[in-house]
């Protein structure tokens, strides 16, 4: 199954990337990165829980945990004001259309703010699913390192549009800190891990 269609499932974590179409930037400011996240709150949390992030000038990364079938069939018959139990297939397309959703959204404010037309992301979400402990160690770490990695930043710690900081903090947050923090066994350990050398490289985002 391509990388960019593997199935949104009940209690599965996924490492998802997208960026904007051609040289386009999907933030111009730090209004546009809070007001993505304000509609990832919106769109997403209500059917995964966000582990960790990253947000750069053209594209982004997640780290997300999807919610128990249980949770995610309340929040649909809510939403929709219907009682049928969803099948696994409606799970997965219903999961993937508040991702719609959420981009979408951002798209068409985004247009009207800078009097663009037209798409603003690529037509798909990349998509890995984590497999093994060790896929999920090495996802948390590729995520903070991003902006590093793509010499945005000094070191993990110094980008604020990512979620090292607020995992790290005791300040609220919307994140899945203890998951994380659980994760590695203690804040120190995580900060340690974080702290390995990053390399930065020289390619393209449309390489990813």
């Amino acid at each position: 199954m391509s990388k960019y269609h593997v199935p949104l499932m009940p209690n599965a974590i996924y490492h998802l990337f997208s960026r904007a179409i051609g040289n386009e930037k999907l933030f111009f400011s730090n209004e546009n990165y809070y007001y993505f996240l304000q509609l990832l709150a919106k769109y997403i949390l209500p059917v995964v829980d966000i582990l960790a992030y990253s947000l750069l000038p053209n594209h982004f990364h997640l780290l997300i945990k999807i919610k128990d079938q249980e949770q995610i069939q309340a929040y649909y018959s809510q939403l929709k004001q219907v009682k049928e139990p969803l099948t696994e297939k409606q799970v997965s397309k219903f999961i993937m259309q508040q991702f719609s959703n959420w981009l979408n959204a951002y798209a068409k404010a985004f247009n009207k703010k800078y009097n663009r037309k037209g798409a603003l992301f690529i037509d798909y979400i990349k998509r890995s699913e984590a497999k093994t402990d060790n896929d999920i160690t090495a996802f948390i770490l590729y995520v903070h390192k991003n902006a590093v990695h793509y010499g945005y930043a000094g070191k993990i710690g110094d980008w604020y549009f990512d979620s090292y900081q607020a995992i790290i903090g005791n300040k609220p947050t919307l994140l899945n800190r203890a998951f994380c923090i659980d994760w590695f066994g203690g804040i120190n350990p995580f900060i340690l891990f974080h702290q390995q050398p990053i390399e930065l490289k020289n390619i393209s985002v449309a390489d990813l």
